[in-house]
């Protein structure tokens, strides 16, 4: 049983590694493919604003200027249960340094729910926030 959780985590591991490298580059230089890494049903939060459905979050990321994200951290997990049936399913979580267009850089966080669809990961949750400091006068 150690074992078999161990082999998971590995997994989850090396996919966040794999699965991250190729959706930044989508966000960043390849926005017109993005729809195809979400399940048909996939629901994205950008900053508190939701949008569900592949195409609906490939049209706000092509409204959004263009991006430059940079990763300082990585996770992942294994998840299991009747949730997720059989398939195997991750949690990502990712922070780093985002930049967009000619605003200066600013930290984010972002996690991941992504599943296996055949031989090919879709995501199924995508929640996005940068990270903006609190106003010390309220």
């Amino acid at each position: 049983m150690e074992q078999d959780i161990k082999s998971k985590i590995d997994e989850a591991c090396r996919t966040a590694e794999e699965f991250t490298k190729l959706y930044y580059k989508a966000i960043d230089k390849q926005r017109y493919m993005i729809s195809k890494l979400y399940l048909d049903t996939g629901i994205l939060i950008w900053n508190g604003n939701g949008i569900v459905a592949k195409d609906q979050i490939q049209k706000f990321w092509m409204d959004l200027p263009a991006s430059d994200h940079s990763t300082t951290t990585l996770d992942a997990q294994p998840v299991t249960g009747a949730a997720v049936g059989n398939q195997p399913t991750f949690l990502i979580k990712v922070s780093g340094q985002v930049k967009f267009q000619d605003k200066p850089s600013k930290p984010f966080n972002q996690n991941f729910l992504i599943t296996a669809v055949g031989d090919k990961w879709k995501i199924v949750s995508d929640c996005f926030r940068v990270q903006e400091a609190l106003d010390s006068t309220t």
